[in-house]
């Protein structure tokens, strides 16, 4: 009984752990850049005409999607905390 009671309480401590990790990564850490900073690098790029999107993966980085002035699409995954490619 007190086997099963110990393994109860491990498996809830487990799932309470997932969710509340999963729960941070709906938004970017503390220490992330500012996003204008990410859309500053991003405008730097060569060619760089626009923005189309910006969009926060629960997976922890930034999806940036722009065009060129060539009309090519751009998609690129932006760490939050150093602003760089990934």
């Amino acid at each position: 009984m007190l086997h099963k009671a110990a393994s109860t309480t491990i498996l809830l401590l487990a799932l309470t752990a997932a969710a509340g990790a999963q729960e941070r990564s709906k938004y970017p850490p503390d220490n992330a850049l500012k996003l204008s900073q990410i859309v500053t690098t991003v405008e730097k790029r060569p060619d760089f005409r626009y923005i189309h999107s910006i969009d926060w993966n629960d997976d922890g980085y930034y999806e940036v999607t722009y065009y060129t002035t060539d009309k090519a699409k751009v998609e690129i995954n932006y760490n939050p905390v150093t602003g760089q490619p990934q």
